[in-house]
């Protein structure tokens, strides 16, 4: 007996197809890693939170809110993370409208093994939960797949990402009792976290039709050139970047004075110099004059002792969540590729000696 929910997946002339039986049909293209949607998801609330040090630096007005506590009043600085990515997706879910019980899944990650951050921060909410781990990509990970579950029918889908500086460094570096030296190609982790709600235009209301929407997304692919340490992430991360964004460019036929900002996550000043040389070099393309690194905005280099500048997979999510797609509902910015980056190590392979490999995907938003 045949069931009457069908999935079909045809592919003729790179035209993705899903459909509800022979009513409903979604629409997805692609071109070698760029998925493009006819209907494009809309992304109809955001919210971005921060620790103290993030509150003190040049986005300070822009956050949701600044927490001048970073233990958050609980036992462990994991705990703490975990608290403050609850509270983002308690803030982006009562700007949307929704309670818990109208989300249809939630894909989220941290730094933390096997995304312990997450599962705590979720677990009270009672939300069917993907867990993603991409590292400093997470943020941009759920948005491309939560783009995936909506185009094959899911009406709502809330995504987020977060870290911890003190919580980071413990189980990447060293305890912060340990008082190591950090060299200048060092990054601090953000303490922050990001939460967004991604609503399927098919069933958007009236009043978020106007939403910022992502047109096409570009799934990137693991980039290792052997880079070992683990003091110089952007360095691991710029080839990543450069392959996503130079990929995107090419699929789509589009030149960076066609965005009002390529942003990248987390690649700080020493991976955003090499990002240019290499996408440079290997694309023809010269980004500087649009490019902006999250890392690079949350933080003032000149007044915070943070080395190369700001990383981790909240540095990301907490600027997007807040600031840029901020502006975007303001009119200040129409379109920009957000490509957010990631250094694919563990505390396990990084003691072997193995590289770090690195990774990147991008979002194409546009209001």
């Amino acid at each position: 007996m045949r069931s009457p929910f069908q999935i079909t997946a045809n592919i003729t002339n790179n035209l993705y197809r899903l459909g509800k039986t022979n009513t409903e049909v979604f629409f997805m293209r692609k071109n070698n890693g760029t998925y493009y949607f006819d209907e494009p998801p809309l992304i109809v609330a955001s919210a971005g939170v921060a620790g103290k040090k993030e509150g003190e630096g040049p986005l300070k007005n822009y956050f949701d809110a600044v927490f001048e506590d970073t233990t958050m009043g609980v036992n462990s600085f994991e705990q703490a993370e975990s608290a403050m990515l609850h509270d983002a997706f308690i803030r982006a879910l009562s700007k949307a409208g929704k309670s818990p019980s109208e989300i249809d899944m939630v894909m989220c990650g941290d730094l933390l093994d096997q995304c312990v951050g997450s599962c705590f921060a979720l677990k009270d909410l009672e939300m069917p939960f993907v867990g993603m781990y991409g590292a400093c990509s997470t943020m941009a990970l759920t948005l491309c797949n939560a783009c995936f579950a909506v185009d094959a029918g899911a009406n709502t889908v809330a995504v987020g990402a977060s870290s911890h500086f003190a919580s980071s460094e413990r189980q990447f570096r060293f305890p912060l009792e340990y008082g190591g030296q950090r060299p200048q190609t060092s990054q601090w982790t953000v303490t922050g976290a990001g939460a967004a709600v991604v609503q399927n235009p098919k069933t958007a209301a009236e009043s978020e039709k106007g939403s910022p929407h992502i047109s096409a997304v570009h799934i990137g692919t693991i980039t290792d050139l052997g880079i070992k340490d683990a003091n110089n992430m952007g360095a691991a991360m710029a080839p990543a970047a450069a392959r996503t964004i130079g990929g995107f460019l090419s699929d789509t036929g589009t030149s960076p004075d066609d965005y009002d900002m390529i942003v990248t996550g987390d690649l700080g000043y020493t991976g955003s110099t090499l990002l240019y040389e290499l996408i440079k070099r290997e694309y023809g393309v010269d980004i500087r004059s649009v490019h902006k690194d999250c890392g690079l905005m949350i933080f003032d280099l000149e007044e915070q002792d943070v080395h190369s500048g700001g990383s981790g997979c909240g540095c990301s999510a907490s600027v997007l969540c807040s600031y840029l797609l901020g502006e975007m509902n303001k009119g200040r910015l129409h379109k920009i590729l957000f490509t957010a980056t990631g250094a694919l190590m563990s505390p396990t392979s990084c003691k072997q000696g193995q590289p770090i490999p690195g990774i990147a995907h991008s979002v194409l938003i546009e209001i």
